[in-house]
């Protein structure tokens, strides 16, 4: 196919890779604008947070402003916080709206808005399931986020076993993608073994690929290291293809998803594998505008030089990158598990402030 023929048939690099190969696109909001956008180049699935919310309300505020006024009367009891969520579910699901054809057309695999449970409940795997549950019956095609903490795990299988699709987060290494996996596991044959349908679920396993590197870089200046200009770059990479190589050979029945991107590979070098790439709106503006060549390169190894001097220079990367780095019991105490989930707690509290001065405005800058 020649460049003229290929810009015919598709109508940019993120849709020639969804069109051509294995590997899927979500949208990283679930703002309608951006995942309209999206799904037109291609994209089957969306992400929804507080954090998330957040930009979206600060986007298109004068629509949301009266809609926040309302929910708040409807409920004249409610805390802030109580109608932060209630924002958090109608955004949801008013995206979860868009993709239920798709959900429709792929029985259940994909067409899916990824939801969050509370991030302030990561020791709570009870509160997590809870509203896990709460979550997935408010539209056919919720999946629903959960933290890969230590307490996380046992709230994924459970959620599995209840038929809940999961989508394991605030993960960035080797050994929670594989206790993730076990889990999900774990909770499918429990469902098997009752006669409970499992083939309309579409479980998923998020790396944040970005965030690993965000912290290996923290670590540089920290502890005074030097390393070749971009090998950091590559650390989420690296950890992302170990994982997916593992999930094949094992058979694990979820799909990895990379999140958190900082540069073209967390989208580039996982092309052509059975895998979810969910970038934001701004990343997919970006890759579609690019020279990207869209080929397969999941199964090409990142530089061994590359891992071997990570591996030698940062026991951290060492903890992502090896089978047995992590123990479930180190997970929360992970570096970029603790910046991800003080940030997403943060965005809880940045949500409730936007209420407030909303239904309980200063008089002082009125």
């Amino acid at each position: 196919m020649t460049p003229a023929e290929s810009h015919l048939q598709y109508k940019s690099p993120l849709h020639q890779m969804t069109q051509a190969t294995p590997t899927c696109l979500w949208n990283d909001s679930a703002s309608i604008e951006e995942l309209t956008y999206s799904i037109e180049h291609g994209a089957v699935g969306a992400t929804c947070n507080p954090v998330i919310v957040v930009s979206v309300l600060k986007k298109e505020m004068p629509a949301w402003k009266s809609r926040i006024r309302e929910i708040a009367a409807s409920l004249p009891q409610a805390t802030e916080d109580e109608i932060s969520w209630r924002i958090i579910e109608e955004i949801s699901t008013n995206a979860a709206k868009l993709l239920k054809p798709i959900f429709d057309r792929e029985k259940g695999r994909n067409g899916r808005l990824s939801i969050q449970t509370d991030p302030r409940n990561y020791r709570n795997a009870d509160a997590v399931l809870a509203q896990a549950t709460r979550f997935s019956q408010l539209a056919p095609n919720m999946i629903v986020k959960i933290a890969v903490t230590r307490t996380g795990l046992s709230a994924i299988e459970e959620a599995t076993y209840r038929g809940i699709s999961i989508n394991a987060t605030v993960s960035f290494t080797v050994p929670q993608a594989i206790a993730v996996a076990e889990a999900v596991e774990r909770g499918l044959r429990r469902r098997e073994m009752e006669g409970l349908d499992i083939s309309t679920m579409g479980p998923v396993c998020t790396i944040m690929v970005g965030r690993l590197d965000d912290w290996l870089k923290v670590l540089l200046d920290k502890n005074n290291l030097s390393v070749d200009p971009g090998y950091l770059e590559w650390a989420g990479v690296a950890v992302f293809k170990k994982a997916y190589k593992i999930y094949r050979e094992r058979g694990y029945r979820l799909r990895l998803l990379s999140a958190a991107f900082r540069n073209h590979m967390h989208w580039s070098e996982f092309i052509g594998g059975d895998v979810v790439i969910s970038p934001p709106y701004s990343w997919q503006r970006r890759y579609n505008a690019s020279d990207i060549e869209v080929i397969p390169r999941i199964d090409k190894p990142v530089d061994p030089k590359m891992v071997e001097t990570l591996l030698s220079k940062f026991p951290d990367f060492e903890r992502a990158y090896m089978e047995n780095g992590l123990s479930p019991e180190e997970f929360d105490t992970f570096g970029p598990t603790r910046r991800t989930l003080r940030q997403f707690i943060g965005g809880c509290a940045e949500m409730n402030s936007i209420v407030r001065d909303i239904i309980l405005p200063n008089p002082d800058t009125e």
